[in-house]
């Protein structure tokens, strides 16, 4: 691979898989029934409205999931996946349909286990640096959460005033992700 075509491929996949985290952080947004009137939410709303919005026009919801943002990340993933192929150098002739999209699925399940992943760890630091502080950013991942650590807490209350919930989050995500990747 010469260093054009690499370099080619780290923009194409930094900006696809950008693209696709909005659109999964849109999807669980509104799973969790987040603030829409979070500056955040307004930004992942208006980056993801012009694909979205046509798409829901054919795809509804379903008992409050919506499946139109979940098509439309399947569809850029496996988007993504040929034209990374492509700039590799492989002809989309050789592409075997089901296995990107299974890679695609893959993909997608990596992607939301790392959103929860990060946002973890981002509440773990945030509640040792700035306990009980108010930001946006971390209201949305307090909201993206909490549905997790209120169920893990009923199983793991607080001890002495520690809340191990994100913990036990973690070790179930890092256990999930190995187990999607050794699919991939």
């Amino acid at each position: 691979m010469s260093a054009l075509s690499s370099s080619l491929s780290f923009l194409i996949q930094t900006l696809g898989g950008l693209y696709i985290m909005a659109v999964l952080i849109r999807f669980l947004l509104q799973l969790v029934r987040a603030d829409f009137y979070n500056p955040i939410s307004q930004a992942i709303v208006k980056i993801t409205s012009p694909l979205l919005n046509p798409l829901r026009k054919i795809i509804p919801g379903y008992g409050g999931v919506d499946m139109a943002s979940l098509v439309l990340a399947l569809v850029l993933q496996i988007l993504l996946l040929y034209v990374l192929l492509m700039v590799a150098g492989a002809s989309p002739a050789q592409l075997p349909f089901p296995a990107i999209v299974v890679r695609s699925l893959v993909e997608l399940g990596l992607e939301l286990l790392n959103i929860y992943m990060f946002s973890l760890i981002i509440i773990a630091i945030a509640s040792w640096v700035a306990p009980n502080s108010y930001n946006p950013g971390l209201m949305l991942l307090y909201q993206i959460t909490e549905p997790l650590t209120s169920r893990i807490r009923k199983v793991i209350p607080p001890l002495g005033g520690l809340d191990f919930s994100l913990m036990a989050l973690v070790i179930i995500i890092v256990t999930l992700k190995n187990l999607l990747s050794s699919l991939a």
